[in-house]
């Protein structure tokens, strides 16, 4: 099923930006309370401190935006209005500060955290398009979580290594892992260039690169469950305007598929992998729920009768969500 191919030209998110910047409000006056009551300190640290403050302070004056006012400066800094691009930093600056502090004592200053994701920002702000219907503040997170991801990355290792090293890297750790997990101990070498049908020569040569990095695989974020790894971005990564459109599309398909029988809901679900089954073919979702393929087809063609009748009073075309035998 092609998902990402749905016009959500009209998708509201639940994502709420007030509610968003409201707390990072909260944050930042905790921010400025913890600091506040910092014991005596090194001149360099209380100096960063201070700078610190100060920053913080300044950008609690910036008034946040309506959503409706967020459209009307997105519109005008897509068509080069450098002021309303100003504008639509300056409102969302607190947002940065918040999502920065769950980075914090993972190798970078907050200040610098703060600054590396100030720039994922500023290109939220340039590739943002209004009329998609997303919040801002949903688009601009996934940007500034990965230009701090990537900032800490390259910053806080003991040794560097080019980007392609490292998504090759990537690849047989994940492996291991997967391996470790299924087979109830570390995988050797062999196991692992087995597993990725890659010579045991190379597999070596990585693991031993591995152990050279001091800090690769520090947890980072607010979770600390994922590596530095596991979270650096690759070609494969979705644009945000994808990945929040995908969001967008299964909120709504859950809704939309409430509104067939239990019957037709599971069938359609099984078919197209949703509500999580993978799809499956009609001879295989016949054996799983005890029907005939034939039965299957017509339960399908009843469901996806009812459902484009939903989607047509919605304006929508269901022929750009499913796509059957």
């Amino acid at each position: 099923m092609s998902q990402k191919k749905y016009n959500t030209e009209n998708a509201e998110t639940d994502f709420d930006k007030d509610d968003e910047l409201n707390a990072a409000d909260v944050e930042v006056a905790e921010e400025k309370e913890e600091e506040q009551t910092e014991e005596v300190l090194s001149p360099p640290t209380q100096r960063s401190l201070d700078v610190t403050q100060l920053y913080l302070g300044e950008i609690g004056y910036s008034p946040l935006l309506t959503a409706e006012e967020e459209v009307h400066y997105a519109r005008r800094a897509l068509r080069g209005d450098l002021a309303a691009r100003k504008r639509m930093i300056e409102s969302n600056l607190r947002l940065v500060v918040k999502i920065s502090r769950r980075y914090n004592n993972r190798g970078l200053a907050l200040l610098d955290l703060i600054e590396e994701g100030n720039l994922g920002l500023i290109r939220a702000v340039e590739k943002f398009d209004p009329e998609r219907g997303f919040r801002f503040s949903t688009y601009a997170t996934w940007w500034i979580r990965q230009t701090i991801e990537r900032a800490i990355m390259n910053q806080t290792r003991t040794i560097r290594l080019p980007i392609h090293v490292v998504k090759e890297l990537n690849v047989y750790l994940r492996t291991a892992r997967e391996l470790a997990h299924r087979l109830d101990h570390e995988p050797s070498a062999d196991e692992i260039a087995e597993a990725l049908d890659k010579p045991v020569e190379d597999v070596s040569r990585m693991l031993k690169l591995n152990e050279k990095i001091s800090s690769v695989d520090t947890p980072i974020g607010g979770d600390g469950d994922k590596a530095l790894l596991d979270v650096l971005a690759d070609e494969n990564d979705k644009d945000p305007e994808v990945e929040t459109q995908d969001d967008d599309i299964n909120s709504s398909l859950v809704r939309w598929l409430e509104e067939l029988n239990p019957k037709q809901r599971e069938v359609l679900a099984r078919r197209f992998g949703l509500l999580g089954y993978e799809a499956s073919t009609l001879e295989d979702v016949g054996r799983e729920i005890g029907l005939t393929r034939e039965r299957v087809r017509q339960i399908q063609v009843e469901a996806l009768r009812r459902l484009k009748e939903v989607l047509t009073q919605q304006g929508l075309n269901i022929d750009t969500l499913f796509h059957g035998e």
